[in-house]
């Protein structure tokens, strides 16, 4: 696929990139071998990786906020995004199995602004209460003029690192390589964008709107910068207390950039299978919305955006009822998405 001009981006190029980098990375994994930090992981190019300390199993992933935080420096509303920065890297380890137990992460600002600092300090705080983390390392670095932003206030970029290990009853991290034809698709709900195509969403706004997109009423009582900052849901408590109840899932994916295909493909070809989704959530009011605006074709805003599930989970289908009564019960809005195939393509019905 060519850039496209609603998000800017090139997502094969990425995808390329991204191939690349993993590439030169996994030549290093020998380095480790029948030592201490080997790595356990069965899928190539995983948002987190399963490592080995004798005992102890523990996981490691690193990510960021991109381009959301513009929506910060617009509305002037710093508190929310921590539940992002949270969000992106502990959902991460949790498609492993991996409960989320620490976090470290790395503040780039032009200059200093002790107010924005003890703001976006405070969310991520609320952020690691709701997941159960502790902070235990961080970082602000001043970069004057490397760092760019929108407005006259401090400008930055905000990413972290989270770690976790992997229960005791669990045998081994969930790779997908238990997942078998048959197996049923849950999708829970989001909340909104997550933390994910705000290239698109920007240009979008910018076209329809203006320079002051952000301000520009969405409904009676808020505005477009206001609703598109709407912060990620956290999933990892609810895979903690699946797996807590011997409820394990066959296989976890956390829609991110690339949507809904592009994740979910990464985790089923461990096994060559596919799935049908024939009972997605529906897109969120908004994100039709933004689609209406931006007449983005369907199956390019499901390449873009979550649309609605924020992540899915593969099961057995003796577990599926229970694994919806835990959700419902942690207020995690559940259904059953769809079916794992033998074909080897993903059938999304949108």
């Amino acid at each position: 696929m060519s850039k496209n001009s609603q998000s800017g981006l090139d997502i094969n190029l990425g995808n390329a990139c991204s191939k690349d980098a993993y590439a030169w990375a996994k030549k290093t994994f020998a380095n480790r071998d029948e030592k201490a930090g080997a790595n356990a992981s069965k899928v190539d190019g995983g948002f987190s990786n399963l490592l080995l300390f004798g005992n102890q199993r523990i996981g490691i992933g690193s990510d960021g906020i991109g381009t959301k935080i513009e929506l910060a420096e617009r509305t002037g509303i710093y508190n929310t995004i921590g539940f992002d920065l949270m969000a992106m890297v502990v959902d991460d380890l949790a498609t492993a199995g991996l409960e989320p137990t620490n976090l470290s992460n790395i503040l780039d600002v032009d200059v200093l602004d002790q107010e924005i600092v003890n703001q976006l300090m405070s969310g991520l705080h609320d952020a690691a209460n709701f997941a159960g983390v502790s902070i235990t390392g961080g970082e602000i670095a001043e970069l004057g003029n490397r760092i760019g932003g929108y407005g006259d206030k401090m400008h930055f970029n905000w990413c972290s690192t989270a770690i976790g290990v992997l229960p005791n009853n669990l045998e081994q991290g969930i790779d997908g390589s238990a997942i078998e034809a048959g197996d049923l698709v849950i999708s829970l709900q989001s909340h909104g964008f997550r933390s994910n195509g705000f290239s698109a969403l920007r240009r979008i706004m910018q076209k329809s709107f203006g320079d002051k997109w952000h301000s520009e009423p969405y409904s009676e009582t808020k505005t477009w910068g206001q609703i598109l900052l709407t912060p990620s849901l956290i999933y990892s408590p609810l895979i903690n207390q699946l797996i807590k109840d011997d409820l394990f899932p066959t296989g976890i994916v956390h829609i991110t950039g690339g949507g809904i295909e592009d994740n979910f493909q990464r985790l089923l070809k461990v096994n060559q299978l596919g799935a049908e989704l024939t009972n997605l959530f529906e897109p969120l009011p908004v994100m039709e919305r933004v689609v209406s605006l931006g007449k983005v074709p369907r199956d390019k805003a499901y390449l873009y955006w979550n649309m609605g599930n924020g992540m899915l989970l593969t099961c057995k289908e003796k577990d599926a009822a229970a694994i919806l009564e835990t959700a419902a019960s942690k207020k995690y809005a559940a259904k059953i998405a769809g079916t794992i195939s033998k074909n080897s393509k993903i059938q999304l019905e949108a």
